[in-house]
């Protein structure tokens, strides 16, 4: 037994504990996977069980190929074991029994794009409007449904009759039909029909309960309803259950992972034993305390302390930045001062709580041709949103760009097939035309489905208009007016999903790319600003294996460590997030993230926050976030955390924040289309000119209306100019 005094005491006493119900409260860094893999190795060499009978369930197929390498090397040879993701476990067990539920053993199982295409037939196949009700908006709701074991006529009857609810039951129940005549399965379906086959046939649970005498789970607080169900059936006849995790590491809450699973434990499996492992391996001593004085705050939580025999190490660094671009700025600084011969760019972890927090980091980086990559995540001119709403533009400043066409001609869906696009390039190469030129004809656009010929118009008619006024219009007012007007904003807003939510994040804050253009050069046209752009993104992706400095979100990072990490973005509405105010647990789960982000440290921690942010397209003054203020200020080293009195609905408040609805990017999108239709505005406005009048316009300023004609104002503004503006489009207001 040798290899067991490798083990800290408290991961011995979990590996030598194997009667029973045991519950492993395992701390970040504190080395859970040894205890596992001895617990394990200790089971087969010492107390004779067989590999066979013990199972082992995680969630990637990473964590269980490491487990697996791990007890292969304590035990010395391969093993005949069960250490598997729960789908995989799932899968297994249905290739042998499908039958029992009516399929046969040989089904297929639908990845993501399949069920896609399933439910896109269903709704072609119910005349459905493809733009209002998407595939993705369907399998989010069949996805939870599935989780919480809700079938079609449960989730009528549990929604009422009203016609949505009928509609979403009826395109339900024929996903469903669909999947059983082509005997198949998607990924939900080996969760939930692996516990119906355990439900509906008593002798194949008992086949599993037998054999399986010993059940691990790892990453337990990660654990949904119908997981938690699967390992408690098989549990159920030796009790000899082991979970391992931290529920101060519950982080995917809001897809579907249940905290009530690991704090309850207890009270599920009754005489459990709880081990704590605290000693923590990977930070320093500093580091544990200040995350412990954040997390403590949480009062649904196991009471434990993180601890370490390293050092105290550095405090925690904190800088107070002027913007968003003075933060980026400070954070690529100090990877720069940091950086020496003996340390790698891939030390360095700018870990954000957004996608599109990115940015500025991208640009701070290759300002200072520091090598990063972006982990979990695409480049942020690289992501699909930011790269269609560019080539809208593009086409706008340049409507000969065939390349931009192609690309955004069926986003949103325009009906305009594969074969159809063929022939469209066809023509335009014998008329030695522009695709966009070719679409001009009204003749061939008469010669489309009337879906295909009526979206074609339209799109034309939109990059046609604004291509005519770009001059005259500021680039923030294009792109809020390609973005209404081509149908692409409503295209997401239906999908009415986390991703679709998370996307148009992202084209939010590509509106403060073109905001800090602006306000650099109050003149900026259209041209320089996608010339800037276009040298910008030009800048090569980094592999993976390279030494370069990573990027990348907290949720990414769970189950990774750095040397050195930054947490920027540390502001009320940002971190924590505005979505947080809006459930009542929402601030605890953001809390336990903030939690993980700090706990990736081993050496060195930055927190970062500005005093104004532009994020989605608005500027704002911010307040210090309420997890900043958390932070014990003995730990902190560099700028002063501003505190003031409390007042009382802050004292009525039992986590401090002062009820105030931190600032929601979705409110921006509101404005977005009000500027957008201001055009019926200019036309009132339009209406009212007259020769002598002064008028003001947002990019060239006051002026004297020279002419009115028709649909042309003419206007001679103070520096001189004389412009021509389209009376619906020019952002004209009148002077007193």
């Amino acid at each position: 037994m040798d290899y067991l005094d490798k083990l800290n005491p408290q991961q011995k006493e979990a590996a030598l504990h194997t009667e029973g119900p045991l519950l492993i409260l395992a701390g970040a860094g504190s080395d859970k996977t040894s205890t596992m893999t001895h617990r394990i190795a200790y089971l087969i060499k010492e107390k004779g069980v067989r590999p066979y009978e013990i199972l082992a369930v995680t969630f990637t197929n990473k964590a269980a190929k490491e487990m697996r390498d791990r007890v292969e090397a304590l035990i010395g040879g391969n093993i005949n074991m069960w250490i598997l993701t729960f789908h995989s476990a799932c899968l297994r067990v249905l290739r042998k029994h499908a039958e029992i539920l009516g399929y046969d053993r040989d089904f297929v199982v639908y990845d993501p794009t399949d069920q896609k295409a399933a439910v896109k037939s269903i709704v072609k196949e119910m005349d459905l409007n493809d733009k209002k009700y998407t595939p993705a908006y369907f399998l989010s709701i069949i996805s939870d449904c599935k989780e919480k074991q809700v079938d079609p006529e449960e989730f009528l009857a549990l929604n009422g009759g009203d016609p949505k609810s009928v509609l979403i039951y009826k395109v339900y129940s024929a996903y469903e039909a669909l999947l059983k005549k082509n005997n198949a399965m998607d990924f939900d379906d080996l969760l939930l029909n692996a516990v119906r086959v355990f439900e509906q046939d008593e002798a194949a649970l008992l086949e599993y309960q037998e054999r399986f005498r010993y059940i691990m789970v790892d990453e337990y607080q990660d654990t949904n309803q119908i997981q938690y169900k699967f390992v408690r059936m098989l549990a159920e006849r030796h009790n000899n259950i082991c979970v391992v995790g931290d529920d101060d590491q519950c982080i995917y809450q809001w897809r579907g992972a249940d905290i009530r699973n690991i704090l309850e434990f207890e009270k599920d499996f009754k005489n459990a034993k709880v081990v704590k492992l605290e000693q923590n391996y990977r930070s320093t001593a500093n580091i544990l305390a200040a995350a412990h004085s954040v997390i403590e705050n949480n009062r649904d939580r196991k009471d434990k302390k993180l601890w370490t025999s390293a050092e105290d190490g550095s405090k925690i660094a904190y800088y107070r930045a002027d913007d968003e671009r003075d933060e980026a700025r400070y954070v690529a600084q100090e990877i720069d001062r940091m950086k020496s011969s003996d340390r790698k760019y891939s030390d360095f972890a700018v870990l954000y709580r957004t996608n599109a927090q990115s940015r500025t980091f991208e640009e701070a980086l290759s300002r200072r041709d520091i090598p990063y990559r972006v982990l979990g995540g695409l480049r942020y001119y690289d992501r699909k949103e930011v790269k269609d709403l560019i080539s809208y533009m593009r086409l706008v400043q340049n409507p000969a760009d065939d390349i931009a066409l192609l690309r955004v001609i069926n986003e949103p869906k325009r009906g305009v097939g594969a074969k159809t696009i063929e022939k469209l390039q066809a023509l335009a190469k014998v008329r030695g035309e522009s695709l966009l030129q070719v679409l001009a004809d009204e003749e061939v656009v008469d010669s489309l489905s009337a879906k295909a010929s009526a979206g074609i118009r339209e799109m034309v008619r939109v990059i046609t208009e604004y291509a005519a006024e770009k001059d005259n219009l500021r680039v923030s007012d294009i792109y809020d007016g390609l973005l209404v007007k081509t149908g692409y904003l409503k295209m997401l807003e239906d999908n009415n999903t986390l991703e679709a939510e998370g996307r148009i994040e992202n084209l939010m804050e590509f509106k403060s790319v073109i905001y800090d253009y602006e306000k650099d050069d109050m003149q900026l046209s259209l041209a320089e600003f996608m010339e800037r752009i276009a040298l910008l993104a030009e800048v090569d992706n980094h592999d993976e294996n390279e030494n370069a400095v990573v990027l990348m979100t907290m949720h990414s990072a769970k189950g990774l460590e750095f040397p050195f990490v930054f947490l920027p973005g540390m502001e009320d509405g940002l971190f924590p997030g505005w979505r947080a105010f809006d459930r009542e647990d929402g601030l605890e789960e953001e809390r336990r993230l903030c939690y993980v982000g700090m706990t990736r440290a081993k050496e060195r921690l930055w927190l970062t926050s500005a005093n104004m942010r532009t994020l989605y397209g608005k500027t704002d003054l911010t307040r210090e976030s309420q997890f900043l203020r958390e932070v014990d200020k003995h730990l902190i080293d560099g700028d002063a955390i501003y505190e003031k009195k409390r007042d009382a609905r802050e004292m009525m408040s039992p986590d401090g924040f002062s009820g105030e609805k931190p600032f929601n990017p979705f409110d921006q999108l509101r404005y977005a289309k009000q500027q957008t239709h201001a055009n019926v505005n200019a036309a009132a406005v339009a209406a009212q000119l007259a020769e002598g009048m002064r008028v003001n316009h947002p990019k060239f300023g006051n002026g004297t209306v020279l002419n009115v004609n028709g649909k042309i104002i003419q206007v001679q503004f103070d520096d001189g100019s004389v412009k021509k503006l389209a009376a619906g489009m020019a952002p004209l207001s009148k002077l007193d």
